[in-house]
């Protein structure tokens, strides 16, 4: 998706031309979940994406939307599901996210806070499977 700055002026964004569009008033509250993350997140950021060889930022402002992870690379969103994104409103509010992501060309993976508690194994795999590099030593392949 391509918009010129005053389309994104009236959609509240702003862009650099290096990175995409972005809501200013979400950089101060990105800035504090990164401060303060959630279990899950903490988790795969210390165990799996800290030392990948791509690099991932965290609670990184996109369009509207602050995402879990992002790794310009790959054009990769990586979204931690909680329990609040399995009620109606979450999953609109999700399938909302993942359609305005895609329109920028990213690919968008969702994984839920049980899929990281119960078998992080398997969610790092499945990043490195995407991503196409191997797991970083002393993490989970």
């Amino acid at each position: 998706m391509t918009l010129d700055k005053d389309e994104l002026r009236k959609k509240g964004l702003v862009s650099t031309g290096f990175h995409l569009p972005y809501n200013p008033e979400l950089v101060s509250r990105a800035k504090e979940l990164r401060k303060n993350p959630m279990h899950t997140e903490r988790k795969l950021w210390y165990d799996c994406l800290r030392k990948s060889e791509f690099t991932f930022l965290r609670q990184r402002p996109i369009d509207h939307f602050i995402v879990d992870f992002y790794c310009k690379e790959l054009k990769l969103v990586i979204e931690i599901d909680g329990e609040t994104h399995y009620t109606e409103h979450g999953k609109g509010y999700d399938k909302e996210q993942t359609s305005i992501l895609e329109s920028y060309g990213l690919k968008v993976i969702r994984f839920s806070n049980k899929d990281l508690l119960e078998n992080l194994t398997a969610v790092c795999s499945e990043i490195h499977r995407i991503s196409g590099s191997p797991c970083p030593e002393g993490h989970p392949p």
